[in-house]
């Protein structure tokens, strides 16, 4: 069963980013600062992987003017999302989908927050292109997930390093290590490099690196 439409996994999620995400409340904080420094009051805000809802509940707080559309393949995730955000849903709409299918807006923003290193290569290309044609000219997009080196002993010292950080966090040391085997084995993670080239090969120019936390980076692109 996958771990998003899993009810015990969907009831648990919350509990987990905070203990392997390295500054991870300040991460969806400087996101929305990102946004509020790029866009205007009333700001038409697209968020891609907003299943949950913990980045949504904290842009919905930072601006009460601001409206959503939070886009998410998981109809479990996005019920927990509309939980989370509570009265604030009223200015949300919900896509249960893929970008791909979602409205074509066009947005002011858009975010993909611990998203993106979920899909291969290839296709989280095509995933940047379908943001960007739904973006105005000149609207950023902010995004952040697992981006680490990908040589073999590099790639082996950051991950023991995240499993670490879990660890300190209070995650059993078994459980942080099959998670930190489960990332270097299975997810399709890229380098820093190659994500930045990503993001300009989609068409996003003035690409800058906003967060580091580990085996995590955050960038802010422009649609150009």
């Amino acid at each position: 069963m996958n771990t998003f439409s899993d009810p015990d996994s969907v009831a648990k999620y919350a509990e987990a980013p905070p203990r392997l995400v390295p500054g991870f409340h300040d991460l969806q904080r400087m996101a929305a600062l990102l946004l509020a420094e790029n866009t205007e009051a009333d700001a038409q805000i697209l968020v891609l992987g907003a299943g949950g809802g913990l980045e949504l509940k904290v842009f919905a707080e930072w601006n009460p003017d601001w409206a959503f559309i939070g886009v998410d393949p998981s109809a479990e995730m996005l019920d927990l999302a509309k939980k989370t955000v509570g009265p604030e849903a009223a200015r949300m709409r919900f896509h249960k989908g893929y970008i791909d299918s979602a409205p074509l807006g066009p947005y002011d923003a858009a975010t993909c927050i611990l998203t993106l290193h979920f899909i291969p290569e290839d296709e989280r290309l095509r995933t940047l292109v379908e943001l960007r044609k739904r973006l105005k000219p000149g609207a950023a997009l902010i995004v952040a997930h697992h981006s680490f080196p990908q040589a073999k002993e590099e790639k082996s010292k950051w991950l023991a390093r995240y499993a670490a950080f879990a660890i300190s966090n209070g995650v059993p040391a078994k459980n942080a290590e099959k998670a930190a085997n489960a990332i270097g084995n299975q997810l399709p993670a890229l380098s820093p490099k190659q994500d930045e080239a990503l993001l300009r090969r989609a068409g996003f120019s003035n690409v800058s690196l906003f967060y580091a936390g580990l085996t995590f980076r955050g960038w802010i692109a422009f649609n150009s």
